[in-house]
């Protein structure tokens, strides 16, 4: 399917400020693959199709991944907030003819993050985090950060994303831990061999 045509089922299927927002995702993924090296088609694509689950009701969600043999656990099949990632990378597939493993992969992976994270995948997680709409404490300056250093911003996204769940009294998905864990332990060993 061309990308004409995936942004008009999504603006079918999309609140107008989800359509918005996938517009930016796109945009600044496009810009942070130039900026760090990664494909900016890839990355477009994958801004803009991200979110194409995410207005779904849970039980279509629960349906796509279960109809696509994903092995999700009960945690991830009971939260609409996490698992339109997930149904999106099948729908990516299914309805819009996107066969590709890295934009599948940073669909999927885009709200929990995970370890040992492709550079798309950082991206896609990263953008969704800092589109120009985006609009809470700290954004601006994690759209700084993410200027500099993309594993920098990434950490700084995450321990805002946990801060942000912990002050709610809210459930942290065991991924979005390893997630950081992975890259803090990257970066140490990145500062031992300097």
């Amino acid at each position: 399917m061309k990308l004409e045509d995936i942004q008009k089922d999504l603006k079918k299927i999309l609140s107008p400020k989800r359509f918005h927002h996938s517009e930016g995702v796109a945009d600044m993924g496009k810009h942070l693959a130039e900026k760090y090296g990664a494909d900016p088609k890839k990355a477009y694509v994958a801004g803009w199709v991200h979110d194409c689950a995410k207005e779904l009701s849970l039980s279509e969600m629960q349906d796509i991944v279960k109809g696509a043999g994903l092995s999700c656990d009960d945690y991830l099949l009971s939260s609409r907030a996490l698992l339109h990632g997930p149904a999106g990378s099948v729908l990516a597939e299914t309805k819009y003819g996107i066969d590709d493993p890295e934009i599948k992969g940073a669909i999927y992976y885009h709200t929990t993050g995970r370890k040992d994270m492709t550079l798309l995948e950082k991206i896609i997680f990263l953008a969704d985090y800092i589109e120009p709409s985006r609009d809470f404490p700290g954004v601006e300056k994690l759209r700084k950060l993410a200027e500099k250093d993309l594993d920098e911003a990434m950490l700084a996204a995450y321990d805002s994303t946990i801060s942000h769940l912990m002050d709610q009294k809210a459930y942290i998905y065991d991924l979005t831990f390893i997630g950081r864990n992975d890259l803090i332990l990257k970066h140490e060993k990145a500062h031992e061999t300097k």
